[in-house]
């Protein structure tokens, strides 16, 4: 059997080794090569390699003589998809990422507390949660989430001040609730915001038909507004109502 086999060239230098290039070795190794891996030591090793090979960045692969180029395109030219998104490119990892975790610890809260998974709590506790994790991922760059904000939500466009109160109030609710604690202010807190978020999506999509990224996630969300961001809103309006009915009934 021919052995197959690639050349690679990394950046590993002192102060800097390059991660996309352990990664592109360690998957041609995975795909049956056996690499020649050259290591680029010094920026200027680096920079007259790029200048031979008419490349913008580092590492570059070649198979029987021919360059594939990057980590990205060593993936594509073994069928897989890309590991960034492209620009524009949309995607729902980030948020099936999240409501995953959320049911998970919710479930598992529910195992710790009353030794089974399956109660009406985990599932009190699965929204919750993902309520505090999605404002977790606003909080991390609140400018940028406003900005994104803006471009559907009907109340911050009326009153800009709500695009930053939003992921507050959002992450309130949700530790309150995961609490069982002041329902009196989450419970109308998370109705409110549920509601207006809900009303503010169903519009822009449903209504306007206008293709937009949710805040959702964050203000560098490539999550695409419509069906999730709904349900998003939903989960609100419904926990606010059922924890509201739960405490005053």
């Amino acid at each position: 059997m021919t052995t197959k086999t690639a050349k690679v060239y990394r950046m590993v230098m002192d102060d800097h080794t390059c991660p996309y290039g352990i990664k592109t070795v360690d998957l041609l190794k995975r795909q049956g090569f056996e690499v020649e891996d050259h290591h680029l030591t010094s920026r200027d090793e680096t920079d007259a390699f790029k200048e031979k090979h008419q490349v913008e960045t580092t590492p570059q692969t070649f198979i029987n003589g021919d360059r594939i180029g990057g980590y990205d395109d060593v993936r594509e030219h073994f069928g897989k998809s890309r590991s960034q998104p492209e620009e524009g490119e949309t995607s729902y990892q980030p948020v099936v990422a999240i409501f995953a975790v959320a049911l998970l610890l919710g479930l598992g809260l529910s195992w710790s507390f009353f030794e089974t998974p399956f109660t009406v709590r985990a599932a009190e506790w699965f929204v919750s949660l993902s309520m505090t994790l999605l404002a977790l991922q606003k909080l991390q760059d609140v400018r940028s989430f406003s900005t994104m904000f803006l471009n559907y939500d009907l109340l911050a466009q009326r009153w800009v001040p709500y695009s930053f109160i939003y992921p507050f109030g959002e992450a309130a609710a949700g530790i309150l609730m995961t609490a069982g604690a002041l329902t009196w202010l989450s419970a109308p807190l998370a109705l409110f915001i549920g509601t207006v978020g809900a009303v503010s999506v169903f519009k822009a999509v449903y209504i306007d038909k206008r293709e937009l990224k949710c805040a959702c996630v964050g203000g560098g969300s490539n999550v695409p507004l419509g069906f999730v961001s709904l349900t998003e809103n939903l989960f609100m309006i419904g926990m606010g109502l059922w924890m509201g009915f739960k405490a005053f009934a």
